[in-house]
Formats: C-alpha cells, sequence, structure tokens
C-alpha cells in the first residue's frame, strides 16, 4: 500500500510541476487524470497493479 500512495503522490507532483513549467495544459493534464482515473475501473486495472509491484520488488531488489 505504501508504494501505490507514494506513486500516487510522486506521479501528482510531477503532473503539477509540469503544469506549472507550461510543458503540459491544463485541458490534456485533465484529460491524463481521468484517463488514470477510469483505467483503474477496468479489467486491467490487477493486471497493472501487479506488473507495478513486480518492478518495485525488482528495484527494491537492487543493492
Amino acid at each position: 500500500m505504501e508504494l501505490n500512495i507514494s506513486a500516487v503522490l510522486l506521479l501528482g507532483v510531477v503532473l503539477v510541476v509540469m503544469i506549472r513549467g507550461k510543458s503540459l495544459k491544463p485541458g490534456p493534464a485533465v484529460v491524463a487524470v481521468l484517463f488514470g482515473f477510469f483505467l483503474a475501473d477496468t479489467d486491467t486495472a490487477p493486471s497493472i497493479n501487479q506488473f507495478m509491484t513486480s518492478v518495485a520488488d525488482m528495484i527494491s531488489g537492487i543493492e
């Protein structure tokens, strides 16, 4: 659960920085957020979550 909260926080900060830096306009940012929101409600959400968990495990295993 910590990874999900951290990933959401990190992506939110990146999104805000991109909007403030004028490299991403608010319209496409809203579309990206809504896409992620609706993607989380599909049947692919568990597969994406499993993939992200395995990537996080792989990264934490690097020493």
